[in-house]
Protein backbone atom coordinates (compact mmCIF):
# COMPACT_ATOMS: atom_id res chain seq x y z
CA UNK A 1 0.00 0.00 0.00
CA UNK A 2 1.42 3.28 -1.31
CA UNK A 3 2.36 5.98 1.35
CA UNK A 4 -0.40 9.14 1.87
CA UNK A 5 -0.53 11.88 4.28
CA UNK A 6 -4.13 11.08 4.51
CA UNK A 7 -6.33 8.16 3.75
CA UNK A 8 -10.08 8.78 3.82
CA UNK A 9 -12.74 5.55 3.51
CA UNK A 10 -12.90 7.14 -0.05
CA UNK A 11 -9.17 6.53 -1.13
CA UNK A 12 -8.51 3.92 0.29
CA UNK A 13 -11.61 1.41 -0.55
CA UNK A 14 -10.56 2.98 -4.35
CA UNK A 15 -6.86 2.13 -3.78
CA UNK A 16 -7.72 -2.05 -2.49
CA UNK A 17 -10.29 -2.48 -5.25
CA UNK A 18 -8.12 -1.98 -8.13
CA UNK A 19 -4.94 -3.58 -6.48
CA UNK A 20 -7.04 -6.70 -6.08
CA UNK A 21 -8.51 -6.50 -9.52
CA UNK A 22 -4.68 -6.82 -10.35
CA UNK A 23 -4.39 -9.42 -8.09
CA UNK A 24 -7.20 -11.20 -10.55
CA UNK A 25 -9.74 -11.34 -7.07
CA UNK A 26 -13.24 -11.11 -9.56
CA UNK A 27 -15.25 -9.13 -6.13
CA UNK A 28 -12.78 -6.92 -5.68
CA UNK A 29 -15.11 -4.07 -4.70
CA UNK A 30 -17.70 -6.03 -2.67
CA UNK A 31 -13.86 -7.90 -0.46
CA UNK A 32 -12.69 -4.52 -0.02
CA UNK A 33 -15.87 -3.19 1.54
CA UNK A 34 -16.65 -6.22 3.51
CA UNK A 35 -12.89 -6.11 5.40
CA UNK A 36 -12.86 -2.40 6.00
CA UNK A 37 -16.25 -2.30 7.66
CA UNK A 38 -15.01 -5.24 9.44
CA UNK A 39 -11.96 -3.21 10.48
CA UNK A 40 -13.77 -0.14 11.40
CA UNK A 41 -16.92 -2.53 13.07
CA UNK A 42 -19.06 -1.19 11.24
CA UNK A 43 -22.04 -2.18 8.17
CA UNK A 44 -20.80 -1.41 5.11
CA UNK A 45 -23.44 1.30 4.47
CA UNK A 46 -21.16 3.18 6.99
CA UNK A 47 -18.41 3.41 4.05
CA UNK A 48 -20.72 5.47 1.71
CA UNK A 49 -22.14 7.58 4.24
CA UNK A 50 -18.65 8.19 5.75
CA UNK A 51 -16.60 8.23 2.59
CA UNK A 52 -14.48 11.23 3.47
CA UNK A 53 -13.70 10.36 6.43
CA UNK A 54 -9.97 9.69 7.58
CA UNK A 55 -8.71 6.90 8.09
CA UNK A 56 -6.46 5.93 11.53
CA UNK A 57 -2.99 4.55 11.93
CA UNK A 58 -3.93 1.63 14.01
CA UNK A 59 -7.53 1.04 11.48
CA UNK A 60 -4.82 1.39 8.13
CA UNK A 61 -1.61 -1.11 10.39
CA UNK A 62 -4.97 -3.87 10.54
CA UNK A 63 -6.78 -3.28 7.17
CA UNK A 64 -3.00 -3.16 5.39
CA UNK A 65 -2.67 -6.83 6.96
CA UNK A 66 -5.68 -8.11 5.50
CA UNK A 67 -5.47 -6.69 2.07
CA UNK A 68 -2.16 -8.40 1.83
CA UNK A 69 -3.52 -11.96 3.16
CA UNK A 70 -6.88 -11.50 0.15
CA UNK A 71 -3.96 -10.22 -2.34
CA UNK A 72 -2.83 -14.25 -1.77
CA UNK A 73 -6.07 -15.23 -2.75
CA UNK A 74 -7.06 -16.29 1.36
CA UNK A 75 -10.93 -16.46 1.54
CA UNK A 76 -12.42 -12.86 3.01
CA UNK A 77 -14.67 -15.59 5.68
CA UNK A 78 -10.90 -16.88 7.14
CA UNK A 79 -9.76 -13.41 7.20
CA UNK A 80 -12.19 -12.07 9.11
CA UNK A 81 -13.01 -14.93 11.67
CA UNK A 82 -16.76 -15.09 10.35
CA UNK A 83 -19.40 -15.72 7.35
CA UNK A 84 -22.96 -14.98 7.59
CA UNK A 85 -25.64 -17.97 6.86
CA UNK A 86 -29.38 -18.08 6.77
CA UNK A 87 -28.67 -14.79 8.61
CA UNK A 88 -27.24 -15.79 11.56
CA UNK A 89 -23.40 -15.07 12.12
CA UNK A 90 -21.16 -17.86 12.67
CA UNK A 91 -17.10 -18.24 13.21
CA UNK A 92 -15.29 -20.06 10.73
CA UNK A 93 -11.85 -20.98 10.38
CA UNK A 94 -9.55 -23.13 8.24
CA UNK A 95 -10.40 -26.29 10.05
CA UNK A 96 -14.45 -25.46 8.77
CA UNK A 97 -15.80 -25.53 5.12
CA UNK A 98 -16.85 -22.12 4.49
CA UNK A 99 -20.87 -21.75 4.81
CA UNK A 100 -22.21 -21.20 1.14
CA UNK A 101 -25.57 -19.86 -0.20
CA UNK A 102 -26.16 -22.85 -1.71
CA UNK A 103 -26.30 -24.87 1.69
CA UNK A 104 -29.02 -22.58 2.54
CA UNK A 105 -31.15 -24.22 0.02
CA UNK A 106 -30.83 -27.51 2.20
CA UNK A 107 -31.66 -25.95 5.26
CA UNK A 108 -34.95 -24.33 4.01
CA UNK A 109 -35.97 -27.78 2.60
CA UNK A 110 -35.45 -29.08 5.78
CA UNK A 111 -37.55 -26.51 7.31
CA UNK A 112 -40.18 -26.66 4.56
CA UNK A 113 -40.64 -30.54 5.75
CA UNK A 114 -39.66 -30.54 9.66
CA UNK A 115 -42.91 -30.63 12.05
CA UNK A 116 -42.25 -27.50 13.78
CA UNK A 117 -44.55 -28.14 16.61
CA UNK A 118 -42.88 -31.10 17.57
CA UNK A 119 -39.50 -32.07 19.47
CA UNK A 120 -37.69 -33.39 16.48
CA UNK A 121 -34.70 -35.51 16.12
CA UNK A 122 -31.81 -34.03 14.11
CA UNK A 123 -28.28 -35.63 13.28
CA UNK A 124 -26.19 -33.69 10.92
CA UNK A 125 -22.91 -35.48 9.97
CA UNK A 126 -20.13 -33.61 9.24
CA UNK A 127 -20.88 -30.60 10.90
CA UNK A 128 -17.84 -28.17 10.35
CA UNK A 129 -18.73 -24.99 11.84
CA UNK A 130 -22.06 -26.08 12.43
CA UNK A 131 -24.29 -23.78 10.44
CA UNK A 132 -26.79 -26.17 9.36
CA UNK A 133 -27.71 -27.73 12.63
CA UNK A 134 -27.32 -24.62 14.51
CA UNK A 135 -29.68 -22.60 11.48
CA UNK A 136 -32.12 -25.18 12.13
CA UNK A 137 -31.92 -25.19 15.52
CA UNK A 138 -32.41 -21.72 15.74
CA UNK A 139 -35.60 -21.83 13.27
CA UNK A 140 -37.34 -24.95 15.23
CA UNK A 141 -37.60 -24.12 19.08
CA UNK A 142 -38.53 -27.81 19.97
CA UNK A 143 -35.96 -29.60 18.11
CA UNK A 144 -33.06 -31.14 19.31
CA UNK A 145 -29.59 -31.87 17.52
CA UNK A 146 -26.54 -34.19 17.41
CA UNK A 147 -23.67 -33.40 15.41
CA UNK A 148 -20.82 -35.33 13.89
CA UNK A 149 -17.74 -34.17 12.71
CA UNK A 150 -14.20 -36.59 12.02
CA UNK A 151 -12.13 -33.36 12.81
CA UNK A 152 -12.02 -32.39 16.28
CA UNK A 153 -11.10 -28.57 15.83
CA UNK A 154 -14.00 -28.16 13.96
CA UNK A 155 -16.39 -29.42 16.75
CA UNK A 156 -14.53 -26.40 19.03
CA UNK A 157 -15.77 -24.12 16.58
CA UNK A 158 -19.00 -25.82 15.93
CA UNK A 159 -19.60 -25.60 19.64
CA UNK A 160 -18.75 -22.15 20.17
CA UNK A 161 -21.08 -20.90 17.16
CA UNK A 162 -23.65 -22.85 19.47
CA UNK A 163 -23.27 -21.15 22.20
CA UNK A 164 -23.37 -17.64 20.49
CA UNK A 165 -26.54 -17.88 18.99
CA UNK A 166 -28.11 -19.76 22.55
CA UNK A 167 -28.87 -22.89 21.13
CA UNK A 168 -26.37 -25.17 22.77
CA UNK A 169 -28.47 -26.32 25.66
CA UNK A 170 -30.12 -28.38 23.07
CA UNK A 171 -27.17 -29.86 20.84
CA UNK A 172 -24.91 -32.35 21.65
CA UNK A 173 -21.24 -32.14 19.55
CA UNK A 174 -19.22 -36.01 18.76
CA UNK A 175 -16.04 -36.55 17.31
CA UNK A 176 -16.45 -39.34 15.22
CA UNK A 177 -16.80 -41.64 11.59
CA UNK A 178 -20.18 -40.55 10.14
CA UNK A 179 -22.80 -43.02 12.81
CA UNK A 180 -20.27 -44.10 14.87
CA UNK A 181 -20.49 -42.17 18.31
CA UNK A 182 -24.25 -43.77 17.72
CA UNK A 183 -23.66 -47.25 17.05
CA UNK A 184 -23.90 -48.05 21.29
CA UNK A 185 -26.50 -45.56 21.92
CA UNK A 186 -28.96 -46.90 19.41
CA UNK A 187 -30.04 -43.78 18.91
CA UNK A 188 -32.96 -42.64 16.11
CA UNK A 189 -33.74 -39.36 14.27
CA UNK A 190 -37.05 -37.88 12.61
CA UNK A 191 -34.27 -36.04 10.28
CA UNK A 192 -30.67 -36.88 9.50
CA UNK A 193 -28.66 -33.83 7.30
CA UNK A 194 -25.56 -33.80 5.57
CA UNK A 195 -23.35 -31.44 3.55
CA UNK A 196 -20.68 -34.44 3.23
CA UNK A 197 -17.20 -33.85 0.71
CA UNK A 198 -18.55 -34.75 -2.31
CA UNK A 199 -16.29 -32.73 -5.37
CA UNK A 200 -14.41 -35.92 -7.00
CA UNK A 201 -11.04 -35.70 -6.76
CA UNK A 202 -10.21 -35.34 -10.37
CA UNK A 203 -12.14 -31.81 -10.22
CA UNK A 204 -10.00 -30.49 -7.23
CA UNK A 205 -7.16 -28.84 -9.33
CA UNK A 206 -10.07 -26.65 -11.03
CA UNK A 207 -11.53 -25.34 -8.34
CA UNK A 208 -10.54 -21.84 -7.60
CA UNK A 209 -7.55 -20.84 -5.69
CA UNK A 210 -9.44 -19.36 -2.85
CA UNK A 211 -10.49 -22.50 -2.41
CA UNK A 212 -7.88 -25.15 -3.68
CA UNK A 213 -5.47 -23.62 -1.19
CA UNK A 214 -7.35 -22.67 2.18
CA UNK A 215 -9.93 -24.68 2.59
CA UNK A 216 -9.97 -28.42 4.25
CA UNK A 217 -9.65 -30.71 1.50
CA UNK A 218 -11.09 -33.44 3.58
CA UNK A 219 -14.70 -31.33 3.88
CA UNK A 220 -14.17 -31.02 -0.09
CA UNK A 221 -13.41 -34.17 -1.79
CA UNK A 222 -13.68 -37.99 -0.54
CA UNK A 223 -10.91 -38.47 -2.30
CA UNK A 224 -12.76 -40.45 -5.32
CA UNK A 225 -15.61 -40.81 -7.43
CA UNK A 226 -17.53 -37.96 -5.09
CA UNK A 227 -20.63 -40.58 -4.49
CA UNK A 228 -18.44 -42.54 -1.26
CA UNK A 229 -20.27 -40.40 1.57
CA UNK A 230 -23.67 -41.03 0.00
CA UNK A 231 -23.46 -44.56 -0.45
CA UNK A 232 -22.29 -44.76 3.68
CA UNK A 233 -25.30 -41.89 4.65
CA UNK A 234 -27.99 -43.76 2.82
CA UNK A 235 -26.96 -47.35 3.35
CA UNK A 236 -25.80 -46.86 7.15
CA UNK A 237 -28.24 -44.05 7.33
CA UNK A 238 -31.16 -46.57 7.14
CA UNK A 239 -30.37 -47.98 11.15
CA UNK A 240 -30.67 -44.31 12.60
CA UNK A 241 -33.58 -43.14 11.25
CA UNK A 242 -37.60 -43.32 12.30
CA UNK A 243 -39.99 -44.68 10.84
CA UNK A 244 -41.61 -41.71 7.96
CA UNK A 245 -38.39 -39.81 9.38
CA UNK A 246 -36.18 -38.21 6.24
CA UNK A 247 -32.88 -37.85 4.89
CA UNK A 248 -31.64 -34.39 3.33
CA UNK A 249 -28.28 -34.21 1.84
CA UNK A 250 -26.57 -31.57 -0.68
CA UNK A 251 -25.36 -33.16 -3.93
CA UNK A 252 -22.81 -31.67 -6.24
CA UNK A 253 -23.34 -30.77 -9.99
CA UNK A 254 -24.45 -33.93 -11.99
CA UNK A 255 -24.82 -36.33 -8.68
CA UNK A 256 -28.58 -36.02 -8.49
CA UNK A 257 -29.19 -39.27 -10.28
CA UNK A 258 -26.37 -41.51 -8.87
CA UNK A 259 -27.33 -40.42 -5.70
CA UNK A 260 -31.20 -40.70 -6.41
CA UNK A 261 -30.16 -44.35 -7.75
CA UNK A 262 -28.17 -44.79 -4.03
CA UNK A 263 -31.21 -43.84 -2.30
CA UNK A 264 -33.71 -46.38 -4.05
CA UNK A 265 -31.22 -49.54 -3.32
CA UNK A 266 -30.94 -48.62 0.04
CA UNK A 267 -34.68 -48.78 0.53
CA UNK A 268 -35.75 -45.08 1.17
CA UNK A 269 -38.86 -43.67 -0.88
CA UNK A 270 -40.47 -40.65 -1.96
CA UNK A 271 -37.29 -39.44 -3.13
CA UNK A 272 -37.32 -35.53 -4.15
CA UNK A 273 -34.14 -33.62 -5.64
CA UNK A 274 -34.23 -29.67 -5.49
CA UNK A 275 -32.55 -27.32 -7.56
CA UNK A 276 -30.71 -24.24 -6.44
CA UNK A 277 -31.15 -20.43 -7.87
CA UNK A 278 -29.01 -21.51 -10.17
CA UNK A 279 -30.97 -24.40 -11.58
CA UNK A 280 -28.42 -26.79 -10.53
CA UNK A 281 -29.69 -29.90 -8.72
CA UNK A 282 -28.43 -29.31 -5.31
CA UNK A 283 -30.27 -30.99 -2.77
CA UNK A 284 -31.72 -34.63 -2.28
CA UNK A 285 -34.76 -35.59 0.01
CA UNK A 286 -35.31 -39.42 0.67
CA UNK A 287 -38.03 -40.94 3.23
CA UNK A 288 -37.77 -43.64 5.23
CA UNK A 289 -41.43 -45.41 4.84
CA UNK A 290 -42.33 -48.80 5.57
Amino acid sequence: MEKKDVWTISSLLNWTVNYFKSKNIESARLDAEVLLSHVLGQERIYLYVHFDEPMEKAELSKFREYVKKRAQHMPVAYIIGEKEFMGLPFKVTPDTLIPRPDTEILVENVLANADKQEAVKIADIGTGSGAIILSLLANLPKAQGKTVDIVAKAVEVAKENAQSLQVADRCEFFVGDLFAPFAESGDKFDIIVSNPPYIPQADIATLEADVRAYEPVSALTDGGDGLSYYRRLLSEGKRYIKENGFIALEIGIYQAQAVKQIALDNGWQNIKIVKDYAGIDRVVLAWNVN
